[in-house]
């Protein structure tokens, strides 16, 4: 009688085992699906044995746009690069560990990291003097970028951007998916078997109050983001962006050259009074657009704001004239 627990437990560990394997097997095939279906759109360029994905279009003042977390290039490319290869040409970067780039280490890449790394990638390309564009965590680098070359930067323009720490903690779901159980169990799980519908759900919920455009989880590859590594480098970077956020904004004031903000008042995943008020107090060049009842997605839902954003910042750098349309 007494070997029966043994023979429990040791059918217990096998089953998960198995469970675990499996589990495993259905992840690498869900990556390997998602990669085939949506691969890389630009080109990769290597800077140190680091590879960076990046897009280009257009022709005019250069323009480096920078996704925000979970996301790629193809976050742009669903309406605003359209209505800007027109006049600038415009460059896509996937942040360090997202999308088609490769990480930089394991510990969360810092906002000034990723800044590097990414102007680095952008001197390959000839980029001189760009305007900055970031939405959401995209934004902090932005801001990062400016703040270590500010010389080189002709104006930055923050769509719903990150930029200040916010007080109380992490969301639940970061705090858990930042542990050993989340990053060992919870994500390859996530990877493994999320629902279709509940990956479309979670996705619409950073819209609100407005709704999901149509086709936009497909066109932005929402597969990409829950692979496993992918998950890891997103997690970890909001993790610990917090304290660099902090010391950020200790040189916030020096930032002289033009700032356009555009921040809907319904965000609540970045809120402006947290965020991008305190920046346009700040930083002697910022200009703050204000969007009421819009939330976490102005480029997406009012995609013409964020253009007017951009052109403005264009002309206040000299790089285009007031009420110019093409190059």
């Amino acid at each position: 009688m007494a070997v029966k627990p043994v023979i429990w437990i040791a059918a217990l560990l096998l089953a998960g085992l198995a469970f675990a394997a499996w589990t495993h097997y259905r992840a690498a095939r869900a990556e390997a699906a998602a990669e085939a279906a949506y691969p890389p759109q630009g080109r990769l360029i290597d800077v140190d044995g680091v590879a960076v994905h990046a897009r280009v279009m257009g022709a005019g003042p250069d323009l480096v746009l920078l996704h925000g977390a979970s996301g790629n290039t193809r976050e742009f490319t669903f309406r605003l690069t359209e209505m800007l290869a027109d006049r600038y040409r415009v460059i896509l970067f996937d942040r360090p560990g997202l999308g088609h780039s490769d990480p930089l280490h394991g510990r969360g890449e810092s906002p000034r990291e990723q800044a590097r790394v990414l102007r680095a990638a952008a001197a390959e390309l000839g980029v001189d003097t760009p305007i900055l564009g970031g939405h959401s965590y995209g934004g902090a680098v932005a801001l990062a970028w400016a703040l270590e070359a500010p010389e080189d930067v002709a104006a930055v323009v923050s769509i719903a951007g990150a930029a200040f720490p916010w007080p109380g903690k992490l969301a639940p779901f970061y705090r858990y998916l930042d542990t050993w159980a989340g990053r060992r169990i919870a994500i390859p799980l996530i990877t493994a078997y999320l629902p279709e519908p509940v990956l479309h759900e979670q996705v619409a919920g950073v819209f609100a109050p407005q709704s999901l455009p149509e086709g936009y989880v497909d066109h932005i590859a929402a597969p990409l983001s829950i692979r496993r590594a992918t998950m890891r480098a997103n997690v970890r970077q909001v993790a610990a962006v917090k304290p660099h956020l902090r010391a950020m904004a200790q040189d916030y004031a020096r930032l002289e050259m033009p700032i356009e903000i555009v921040h809907g008042t319904a965000d609540d995943t970045v809120p402006l009074d947290i965020h991008s008020g305190p920046l346009a107090e700040t930083a002697p060049g910022a200009r703050l657009t204000r969007l009421e009842q819009v939330g976490h997605m102005p480029h997406q839902v009012t995609p013409d704001i964020v253009v007017a954003a951009i052109d403005r910042a264009a002309e206040r750098a000299g790089l285009r004239s007031a009420g110019q349309t093409s190059y």
